[in-house]
């Protein structure tokens, strides 16, 4: 039997709420004891030295497994987006992708919804729950025939796996790469009106509603989405949105001059939709926060504004940006990790996100207060395409624990 005991701590449980000066006993891998800890003979021992004691992160929605990143963000466990090369479409696929992470992170891939991620022919999503998907995806973009998506979200809803759908409609948006406003005006770039995803969202409300079938709408990031979602919610439609840091911190206002590092997917959004998400954090109509993790190298990012990729390497920043939210007043720290952790492990039924003894100790250890500046070239991802190059900022990851494991 192996016993670690985490020491001089300040136990952050988003069950309770609470936050406890105190350590985490672990035996076997698992969670024995939280709070002022008996001490068992022959136990290694790990000073805190009065570091968060919190739940490892759970990130649901990468596109990318990029260990040192994962690592170097607190991410214990990912849920991985069907947008891989080729298409995570059949069991086969899936049980690859599970395995890529094991014994440091685990991986947990979502399935395509349909053959190659081509929105018209359901994909076998009932073989590869069996091999292991924990959820089914239309992929970076929705699917267009409501016919098809119907199926799905009733499919889906028999296995009992949430439908994660990109909310963009696709005939608005097509050949555009930012969000209608003096920005884009400004700078002569295609652009689409913020509704787009408004409209997106309320068909697949509309198609959720009818089927009973549970969805999670991947990144939300405008006001006219949240009131919808709000009033799903009041009628009791199974519904749960995701949204990054960059859409929480960030306006359109930051692609000018033509920065690629901003350019996302969806994009940017004018201030009123900013400060409307922040909103939507506070008053817990965001069910978790994700890092969006699309590295994109180079060759698709060093380009003119409307060739480039869409994307950023979102998964070292995710924590301390979020730290941010706590500072700001929006939530508390054990809401915080709800956001992060708990939430997500629920929705999908993953293990961990839970601090109660007999849960997985799947955990890290975090310096709230660490100063440092964010640098995409000195970033442990693949590619360093953040918007957040040069921005400096508190909070690190200082230890990682998976399964009773310190990394």
């Amino acid at each position: 039997m192996t016993i670690l005991a985490i020491l001089n701590g300040r136990v952050v449980d988003p069950a309770t709420g609470s936050v406890s000066a105190g350590g985490v006993l672990i035996r076997d891998g698992r969670i024995a004891e939280v709070g002022m800890i008996d001490m068992p003979p022959g136990a290694e021992t790990l000073d805190a030295r009065g570091s968060l004691i919190a739940p490892g992160i759970v990130d649901i929605g990468c596109f990318a497994i990029d260990m040192p990143a994962f690592a170097a963000g607190g991410i214990t466990r990912t849920a991985l987006m069907p947008d891989q090369s080729p298409p995570i479409d059949d069991g086969a696929l899936v049980q690859r992708a599970l395995a890529a992470g094991k014994p440091a992170l685990w991986v947990h891939p979502i399935a395509a919804a349909t053959h190659g991620l081509n929105g018209t022919e359901l994909a076998e999503i009932g073989l590869m729950a069996a091999a292991g998907a924990v959820a089914v995806a239309t992929g970076r973009t929705r699917i267009a025939d409501a016919r098809v998506m119907h199926r799905v979200l009733g499919y889906a809803a028999a296995l009992d796996l949430v439908t994660i759908v990109h909310a963009e409609d696709e005939a608005m948006v097509r050949g555009t790469v930012a969000t209608d406003g003096e920005t884009a005006t400004r700078l002569g770039l295609p652009s689409a009106p913020a509704m787009s995803e408004a409209m997106a969202v309320a068909r697949d409300l509309m198609l959720a509603e009818d089927t009973g079938a549970p969805i999670h709408f991947r990144q939300l990031t405008t006001a006219a989405a949240f009131d919808l979602v709000r009033a799903a919610k009041a009628r009791g439609v199974p519904v749960t949105c995701g949204i990054t840091p960059a859409h929480l911190y960030l306006s359109d206002a930051e692609i000018g001059p033509f920065r690629t590092f901003a350019r996302l997917s969806p994009p940017l959004r004018c201030e009123a939709d900013r400060q409307a998400a922040r909103q939507a954090v506070a008053d817990g109509t965001v069910d978790m926060l994700c890092s969006g993790h699309d590295p994109r190298g180079s060759e698709a990012k060093r380009l003119p504004f409307a060739e480039s990729e869409p994307g950023m390497a979102g998964a070292e920043t995710l924590l301390t940006l979020s730290l941010g939210l706590v500072r700001d007043g929006l939530i508390t720290l054990p809401r915080l990790f709800h956001l992060l952790s708990t939430g997500p492990a629920r929705r999908f039924n993953l293990p961990g996100g839970s601090m109660a003894p007999g849960a997985e100790a799947d955990l890290i250890l975090v310096d709230e207060h660490a100063p440092w500046r964010i640098r995409a070239d000195a970033m442990a991802a693949t590619a360093g395409n953040t918007p957040f190059d040069g921005l400096p900022v508190q909070g690190r990851v200082r230890t990682v624990i998976k399964g009773g494991r310190v990394l």
